[in-house]
This record gives structure tokens, C-alpha cells and sequence, in this order.
């Protein structure tokens, strides 16, 4: 039986699960037509997906470096879009499904704008639920814009909870390698340098994720993604250390039972769930062979030793434009950190401080999460820029929109 092609927008293209999604299509291409693809600035990376894919539109969200690949590419006859709005622009092309795999809180508009226009979304871009993901929902279910996980760990519960009841979950177990540092003491950690800190031991990240397992920040805004994305209470989604990183979610039931889902930790099999749903498709992978390997092991996540986690069920409890806020003041961190500029520990104080200065505010247009976004960052620069006992602005001083920069 033929199927039908489906067509293709992929947003954070050049990063590292836009590349796999490449790798997944590249290898059905029978089944799959790219027709835009948006970056933040790699040219060199842009233009070998435009070569090889040859989509009809292509965006960089800097400037200089789209009228760059212009100059590379022009003989293709492939339109080369630029800045923020170009990125808008390539989320709303006609398509069947949109990738969002821009990192941070720079896809939370152009995920919004592939919402409004009712395209089905795979969404690696948690940040997105994370800073407005009651309005995200629900915009999704009025235009009939069905969401599909690609994060490991939500697209293992949106296996596992396939064709049940909502009401028959107990909880949900999302797990987390550790990261790099999860046996370091306190004095080790503020020592840490961003090479300790980008070494993930089990899975192959971008810099800013690497840093957020490193904190376990990542496994923060996994809980509050969960919370949007599965209709959960913040209390029913638990965090357990698991090193290697085969189980990637379990579903407890009602019952007591509870349903693992597994798999080596590959982001090409999550990726490949959303992009062929319903189906399954044969993936030219490694098996599975727990005969072969080392026990798994399992440990409290003891939420104490993590302030950036323990921070993340607080902002959800809160609700508002508290989780915007965490994660702007988290991305500016953790830039400043990657940049040398603070230490690794003082991350954490930073978001910390950022949030104590805001007043949550109810959250109630995608207008209100930009501004809380744009004030966070403003705040943690200023509180990374000066010693001075000098307080932080307590509040947004006017509705302009501020739309992120990085990407």
C-alpha cells in the first residue's frame, strides 16, 4: 500500500536533533519532503542541508549570516529568509508537520505561529511548554494541531500511556543519567570547568542542554513539559536517577503496575516515533541486548543536592509567569557560564535571585511569557554584571514585546 509524502518544516535545523531528523528522513525518502528549514546563524551546515535536501524556503536568524548563505546558495533558486520574522515566516510555510528543535526560549514564537496555522508539531523545543504551556495546549486542541514529544523521556510516556485512560496514571517516572557531575561534592562543583560539564557520559547534546543536565535544570523543565503535555499535577511526576539511560519514562498505573519504555539512548528512535505516528518505522539501529550489558541501576533523585530541579517544581506550583522566568534567567546563566564569565555553582544563584525579585503574574497571551522572558534575562545579566546589594527591577515596566535573540 502507497503513503502518502509528508511535508516538512524543520526549525533548529543545524543543531543536533535537527540533524538527526535529517538523518531519519534521509533514509526514508520516499516518505518524506523538506520544505523549509531555520537555523540561528550556521552557514557552512545550512548550506549542505540546502544542497542536499533542497527545500523552498531557508531562514538564518542572523542577519549577516542569512545574506551570506544567500550568496552561496542563489544558484538553487531556494528563497533565503532573515532575522526573527524570517523564522516566523518558515514556521508557517505550508507543510504537514513542523519540527521545533530551536533551543531555548528564541522557539517559543515560532512554534506559536506553526500552532496558529494547525500544523502538527514534533516538539524537541520544551522551552516552548515551559514558558507557556497552558496557552500552547490550548491553542493546539482549537486548531487541531496535535503535539508529538521528541524529547526521549516524553515520547517514552506517550508510548507507554498510548491507548489508556488518563485516569487509570498513577504517576509518571521521568529518569536522568546525572550528568557528568553527579558524583562531584559541593567543593568539587564549584571548581567546574564548562569541558567537565559538557562531558556527558550517555547521550551526544548541544553546549546548553549538556549544562542543563549537568544542573539537572533539563530534568526541571522535563517535569514542567510533562505537566502541559500529559495533563498531570505537578505531584504526580517523579525524577529517579538511572545512569545509563535505557529506561527513559515509566507509567505507574493505578493498579501499582508499571510499564517502562526502553531503548539505546539514540535520539534518532523518539524522532522517528513522531515523525511516522501512528506507524513504527524500521529504523537501521542496534538492538536492545540487556543480555550483554551492565546491570541498570537506579537512585533517588535527591531534589536538595539539585536547587535548579528543586527551582523547577517550585515555578510549576506557582504557575504564571514564573516558569518563563526560570528558564530566560537559566539561558542567560548558562551562556555566562559557557562564556567563562561565572562559575558553575553561581548558576544556580542566579536563577534563584532572578526569580526571588519577580512577582508572578498570570500568564494570559504569549505577550505576557516574551516579557517575562525578556525581563529575566535583563535581570540575570544585570545581577551577573555588578556586586553591588543594588535589588533587581521587581517587575516588567511595559507590555513591549521583547522577543528572545539567541537562539
Amino acid at each position: 500500500m502507497g503513503h502518502t509524502m509528508k511535508r516538512l518544516v524543520i526549525l533548529g535545523s543545524t543543531g543536533s536533533v535537527g540533524v538527526n531528523t535529517l538523518d531519519v528522513v534521509a533514509r526514508f525518502p520516499e516518505r518524506f519532503r523538506v520544505v523549509a528549514l531555520a537555523a540561528r546563524g550556521d552557514v557552512t551546515r545550512m548550506e549542505r542541508q540546502a544542497r542536499r535536501f533542497r527545500p523552498q524556503v531557508v531562514a538564518l536568524a542572523d542577519e549577516k549570516a542569512a545574506a551570506n548563505l544567500s550568496r552561496k546558495i542563489s544558484p538553487l533558486g531556494i528563497e533565503v529568509l532573515a532575522g526573527p520574522q524570517g523564522i516566523i515566516d518558515v514556521a508557517r510555510q505550508a507543510a504537514d508537520m513542523v519540527v521545533s528543535a530551536i533551543v531555548g526560549g528564541a522557539g517559543l514564537a515560532p512554534t506559536w505561529a506553526a500552532i496558529q496555522s494547525g500544523r502538527a508539531i514534533a516538539l524537541a523545543n520544551k522551552e516552548t511548554l515551559v514558558m507557556a504551556g497552558a496557552l500552547m495546549m490550548a491553542a493546539a486542541r482549537k486548531q487541531g494541531a496535535p503535539i508529538l514529544p521528541v524529547d526521549s523521556e516524553h515520547s517514552g510516556l506517550f508510548q507507554v500511556m498510548a491507548g489508556t485512560r488518563r485516569a487509570e496514571v498513577s504517576r509518571v517516572i521521568l529518569t536522568a543519567s546525572g550528568g557528568p557531575l553527579i558524583d562531584f561534592s559541593a567543593a568539587m562543583r564549584r571548581q567546574v570547568t564548562p569541558k567537565q560539564a559538557l562531558a556527558h557520559p550517555t547521550w551526544k547534546m548541544g553546549p546548553k542542554i549538556s549544562i542543563d543536565s549537568a544542573t539537572l535544570m533539563n530534568k526541571g523543565l522535563e517535569v514542567i513539559e510533562a505537566r502541559w503535555l500529559f495533563d498531570l499535577a505537578p505531584e504526580q511526576i517523579d525524577v529517579v536517577i538511572h545512569r545509563q539511560s535505557i529506561i527513559h519514562a515509566m507509567v505507574e498505573f493505578v493498579d501499582r503496575s508499571t510499564v517502562a519504555q526502553m531503548a539505546l539512548p539514540d535520539m534518532r528512535v523518539p524522532i522517528s516515533y513522531a515523525l511516522f505516528h501512528p506507524e513504527r518505522a524500521p529504523m537501521a539501529l542496534p538492538s536492545l541486548r540487556l543480555e550483554k550489558m551492565k546491570p541498570l541501576t537506579f537512585e533517588p533523585c535527591r531534589r536538595q543536592a539539585f536547587p535548579l530541579l528543586e527551582a523547577a517544581y517550585a515555578t510549576l506550583a506557582a504557575g504564571g509567569t514564573a516558569p518563563a522566568v526560570l528558564n530566560g534567567a537559566n539561558e542567560e546563566a548558562v551562556g555566562a557560564f559557557l562564556a567563562g564569565r561565572i562559575g558553575f555553582t553561581k548558576m544556580q544563584t542566579v536563577v534563584r535571585k532572578t526569580l526571588d525579585a519577580h512577582p508572578t503574574r498570570e500568564l494570559t497571551t504569549i505577550d505576557d511569557a516574551l516579557d517575562a522572558d525578556a525581563w529575566a534575562r535583563e535581570t540575570a545579566r544585570r545581577l551577573m554584571a555588578t556586586s553591588s546589594s543594588r535589588q533587581p527591577r521587581s517587575s516588567p515596566t511595559s507590555s513591549r514585546v521583547i522577543r528572545p535573540a539567541s537562539f
